[in-house]
């Protein structure tokens, strides 16, 4: 394969002729750069501003007393969910005994609607606590419900650092909720 010239001056020098193919993906930009992070003093969580939204627009699939659970804009795999509480908290150890059997109880249903929908057969489940333990949104608490299936790490993330969703965000909520119902 070879990498054809650029059509305009502008063009000149935006990378080196390999064989490579380029993926880009600009919409992770804004996960980079940490928009839409909560500033030190918990202003702009989007956790806090999520339960607000009507389901549909803040991808809710369900709602407890404590807790909610909510679609990963970025996902790892193809109906990354994430129960997160409503109380704005980032550790684990601050949650109230409802707070925690909520969450508990949420994370089971979450396995059960994914299993249902789609067949999962496997998940990883948990939390990453503080920033440098790999948490995007570290000032509040959420746990994460990720689905797998054998064979779903493939080339694509490992050498094109791009995830292949087989559905928009909206249909993935869409299907969750309905299944969240059935079981």
């Amino acid at each position: 394969m070879t990498v054809p010239e650029p059509e305009h001056e502008e063009q000149a020098g935006a990378g080196l002729r390999d064989a490579f193919a380029r993926l880009y993906t600009p919409h992770r930009m804004a996960y980079i750069k940490g928009e839409g992070k909560p500033s030190e003093d918990g202003e702009q969580c989007p956790f806090c501003e999520i339960p607000g939204m009507p389901d549909e627009q803040g991808l809710i699939v369900a709602r407890g007393h404590a807790a909610y659970v909510v679609l990963n804009l970025y996902p790892y795999n193809s109906g990354h969910l994430m129960v997160v509480p409503y109380r704005h908290a980032s550790s684990y150890d601050e949650l109230t005994p409802e707070e925690t059997a909520e969450l508990a109880t949420l994370t089971q249903h979450a396995l059960r609607a994914i299993r249902h929908a789609s067949g999962a057969q496997g998940f990883n489940v948990g939390m990453n606590l503080g920033a440098v333990a790999g948490a995007g949104i570290a000032a509040h608490l959420h746990q994460h419900v990720v689905p797998r299936w054998g064979g779903d790490t493939n080339f694509m993330p490992v050498i094109g650092h791009t995830k292949v969703l087989p559905q928009l965000l909206p249909e993935t909520r869409d299907l969750l909720a309905r299944a969240w119902t059935e079981v």
